[in-house]
Parts: structure tokens; sequence; C-alpha cells
């Protein structure tokens, strides 16, 4: 059985910043989740964050990304979520936030999302 360790990072490409999460996004590790979207955000570039690879999330992931959400709406910014994962998304429609995050496919879909 392979575990997929918790893990953070990010990647300036072409007109976007993408943060990739993996593992299991809980208290333990959620202040650097939220570290790293919020300095993802601090510059001008939309922000996508890559989902794929979490197998849980709970209340204190969900916050950061709410977060980061409310910072780039604050400024003005496009804050998307990124090939959401199975167990993400049901998290998600749990708490309605589907209907609140811009949620896409793929990274490509970052700069055309509206």
């Amino acid at each position: 059985m392979s575990v997929n360790p918790n893990n953070v990072s990010s990647e300036a490409r072409d007109g976007y910043v993408l943060v990739r999460l993996s593992g299991e996004v809980d208290l333990s590790w959620s202040q650097a989740v939220r570290r790293a979207v919020l300095d993802a955000l601090a510059g001008d570039s939309p922000v996508g964050v890559d989902l794929s690879a979490v197998s849980y999330i709970d209340s204190s992931g969900i916050a950061a990304l709410v977060e980061g959400f409310q910072r780039a709406r604050t400024r003005g910014s496009r804050f998307v979520l990124v090939a959401v994962s199975d167990a993400v998304r049901a998290v998600l429609e749990l708490a309605r936030l589907d209907r609140v995050f811009l949620l896409v496919a793929t990274s490509d879909a970052i700069l055309i999302a509206a």
C-alpha cells in the first residue's frame, strides 16, 4: 500500500501560480497550506490550488482555502480550485462550498475560467 505524504508546493507558471497539495490536509499542517496559499496570492497573478492528490481534508484545510478565496476576492484576483479529488469534492458539496469556489478540471483552465 502506497501512502501519499503530505506535501505543498508552489509553481509560477505562464500567467498564474499553481499551489499543489497532496496527502491529508488536517490541523497538523493546515497552517503550511494556509501560508502557501496566501504567499501565492501576494502577487498579481491568478492562483490555482491543485487538489487532485488530496485524500482527506478537514475543517482547518477548508478554512485555509476559504481564507485564500476571501483574500483573492478582496484584491480582485482569481482563485480557482483545480482537479478536485472526490474526497475534497464531497466535503465541499456537504458545506455547499462547491457553489462558492470556482472548480476547474485542469490548470490550463485557470486563465480562461470566468
